[in-house]
């Protein structure tokens, strides 16, 4: 069974060959790019966060201000937050 017209012509179904190959090949090393980035940043430990408390000693207020924040932060009896 042969194409009709222009796509008759073995070069336009080499050419659309290709670019169905290249667009494949194209798709499949991006993917598999994004996966190892992933990856990668998923295995690489986190940042350390610097806290105001390792350098500064608070006042009693301020001590007071985060106990409020922790409590309300913290999980219920239910599991949920307050």
């Amino acid at each position: 069974m042969s194409l009709p017209g222009q796509f008759s012509d073995p070069r336009v179904i080499t050419l659309f060959g290709l670019l169905a190959v290249s667009a494949v090949v194209w798709l499949s090393l991006g993917l598999r790019d994004r996966a190892r980035d992933r990856r990668d940043r998923a295995r690489a430990p986190l940042e350390r966060v610097w806290h105001p408390q390792e350098s500064i000693t608070l006042t009693p207020a301020e001590e007071h201000a985060f106990g409020q924040v922790v409590s309300r932060l913290s999980l219920g009896s239910a599991g949920r937050l307050r």
